[in-house]
C-alpha cells in the first residue's frame, strides 16, 4: 500500500506535496480549497504548474477531498443547489490539477428519508456528469460511520446510489477503516476481515475501490460514531491494520491517514512508522 496522509495546502496547493515528501509519504490527500468556506480562491497558472511538476517529480499519487459543507443528499433545495455548484467547482479544480480522485461523503438526508437521499445524490451526480463531459477525475463515494442521517454506512446504500447514476464508470469508492468499523463491519480477525471484504466485493466490487483512509476508531464496533484514533490505539487495533496492509489486492492503493496532528506532523510520522512495521517482509 502507498502510505500517506492528508496535508495542509497553506501557502498553495503544491505545498501539500512538499509537506508529504518531508515526512516520507508515498501518497497524499489534500483539499483543493478551504474546507470550511463555500468560496474558493482561483488557482493561479503558476500554482497549477508547480503542483503538477512536483507530483510528477516525486511520482506521488494525489487524492482530493471535498469541502465538508457540501451535502449532495440535502432535502433543502437551496443547500442542495449550492452543494452541486460547489462540487462542480471542486471537480473542475481536480481536473485542472490532474488529481484523479475526489472523495466525498454521500451526504445526509435529514427528515426526508433514506430513499430520498439516495435519489438526491444520484441526481446531483447525473447533473454534474452532464455538465462536465469528458472529465477524467472520478468521484469516490466514501464509506461512512452512519451518524445521524448520513448516507453510506451500509455498502448497499452506496450501490443504490451508483445504480441510479447514468455514467457509473465515473464513480468509485473510498474505504475508511474507522467508518466501516463504526458502521458494524468487522476488521479485527482474519474471518471478520475476509467477510467484510467479500461483502464489499459482492455488493460494490473491489475493482471500484481506489483509495483507503487509514484511521483507528475511538469507539466500538457498530457504534455509528465517527471518531478517528491513531493507528493501533483504538478499538480496531494493530491486527486489523496488519490484515489490511498485507492484502496483496491493495498493494498499490493509496492508504491515507486522517488522524489528529500538530503542526510539526510528528503524529503522522509515528503512524506511518507503525503502518510500515505491520507489513510482512
Amino acid at each position: 500500500m502507498r502510505f500517506g496522509a492528508h496535508m495542509s495546502i497553506a501557502g498553495g496547493v503544491d505545498r501539500a506535496i512538499d509537506r508529504a515528501i518531508e515526512i516520507g509519504c508515498e501518497a497524499v490527500q489534500l483539499f483543493t480549497k478551504s474546507s470550511n468556506q463555500w468560496k474558493a480562491r482561483p488557482l493561479t497558472p503558476d500554482e497549477i504548474a508547480r503542483f503538477k511538476e512536483k507530483a510528477a517529480r516525486y511520482g506521488l499519487p494525489t487524492v482530493a477531498h471535498d469541502s465538508y459543507l457540501i451535502n449532495l443528499a440535502s432535502p433543502d433545495d437551496a443547500l442542495w443547489e449550492k452543494s452541486i455548484t460547489a462540487f462542480r467547482e471542486e471537480l473542475e479544480r481536480c481536473e485542472v490539477l490532474g488529481i484523479p480522485y475526489l472523495v466525498t461523503h454521500p451526504g445526509a438526508f435529514g427528515e426526508a428519508g433514506l430513499e430520498f437521499g439516495i435519489r438526491r445524490v444520484a441526481e446531483a451526480l447525473n447533473r454534474l456528469h452532464a455538465d462536465l463531459p469528458g472529465y477524467r477525475v472520478m468521484t469516490l463515494l466514501e464509506t461512512t460511520a452512519g451518524q445521524g442521517s448520513s448516507l453510506g454506512y451500509r455498502f448497499e446504500q452506496l450501490a443504490a446510489i451508483v445504480e441510479r447514476v447514468r455514467e457509473p464508470e465515473r464513480v468509485g469508492y473510498c474505504f475508511d477503516t474507522c467508518h466501516v468499523f463504526a458502521a458494524g463491519y468487522e476488521l479485527r480477525t482474519p474471518e471478520g476481515y475476509r467477510a467484510t471484504m467479500d461483502e464489499f466485493d459482492r455488493i460494490l466490487g473491489l475493482d471500484r475501490l481506489f483509495v483507503f483512509h487509514l484511521n483507528d476508531s475511538k469507539r466500538e464496533l457498530g457504534s455509528r460514531i465517527d471518531r478517528h484514533e491513531h493507528i493501533g490505539q483504538g478499538k480496531i487495533g494493530l491486527e486489523g491494520f496488519r490484515l489490511l496492509v498485507n492484502d496483496p489486492r491493495f498493494a498499490e492503493h493509496p492508504g491515507l491517514l486522517e488522524t489528529e496532528k500538530s503542526p510539526e506532523l510528528h503524529e503522522d510520522v509515528e503512524n506511518l512508522r507503525v503502518l510500515r512495521s505491520l507489513v510482512a517482509s
